[in-house]
């Protein structure tokens, strides 16, 4: 057994600057989810970091049960391994399995933007046409925190819009890697201006209920994506 995973060691207090909060009708076990995911898509808990219950607990204010609860969902989606009576370690990154998860992404992507864009209501198209502009907005001033938040709002909001539970699920499995890949590599390999004019469009096509012009933002989304990805090859994060 490797050093590193033979004991969890001492963390560090977590940052909160640029932090989202949680919904405040949310569960226990919800809020335990968001704040363990936000830490490791922002890099508080490092790719390879070897962390206990108890640690998590203690630091994060959430009492045992929520934080395993938590971490059993964060497995399932690949962010974290439970390694039984050895820890819970934070998931390495890997780009050649990012790139497979672009590949089913790239579909379900597309399916969702031309849903949402037919079914989504009044508010919703309201708050994507928002989106569009903050998003802009954050290509201006270089607000790479910001633009995280937003895209994540997004990612949710054209889930909620689409009323597909079952794209909802497989969607949702993928979000977290694919937010931490861009956090990790983005001030090396990404353009923020076009990252949040793709994520603008799609956005904007969305809330404007036009269902083609949603799926065709979606592939020029993915495909930005892709290609950032690809640059990332060899790239130190």
């Amino acid at each position: 057994m490797p050093a590193a995973l033979s004991h969890a060691r001492r963390l560090p207090p977590p940052r909160r600057r640029g932090r989202t909060a949680p919904a405040p009708d949310a569960t226990l076990t919800d809020r335990a989810y968001h704040v363990l995911e936000e830490a490791i898509v922002r890099l508080d808990l490092q790719p390879g970091e070897v962390v206990s219950e108890a640690q998590l607990s203690a630091r994060f204010h959430y009492g045992r049960t929520p934080i395993r609860e938590a971490l059993q969902r964060l497995a399932r989606e690949r962010l974290v391994r439970i390694l039984p009576r050895r820890g819970i370690v934070v998931a390495a990154v890997d780009v050649r399995e990012q790139l497979r998860l672009l590949e089913v992404r790239r579909e379900l992507e597309r399916l969702c933007a031309r849903l949402a864009a037919r079914r989504a209501d009044v508010p919703q198209r309201a708050r994507l046409l928002a989106l569009a502009a903050e998003m802009e907005r954050t290509a201006e001033t270089g607000d790479d925190t910001t633009f995280l938040r937003l895209d994540r709002e997004l990612n949710l909001l054209v889930l909620e819009a689409a009323r597909n539970e079952f794209a909802t699920a497989a969607m949702t499995l993928m979000h977290g890697l694919s937010r931490r890949f861009w956090f990790i590599h983005w001030r090396r390999s990404a353009d923020l201006p076009q990252a949040a004019a793709v994520h603008a469009a799609l956005a904007r096509a969305i809330g404007q209920a036009r269902p083609e012009a949603a799926a065709a933002a979606s592939d020029r989304l993915l495909d930005y994506i892709e290609a950032f990805t690809r640059a990332t090859v060899g790239a130190d994060p």
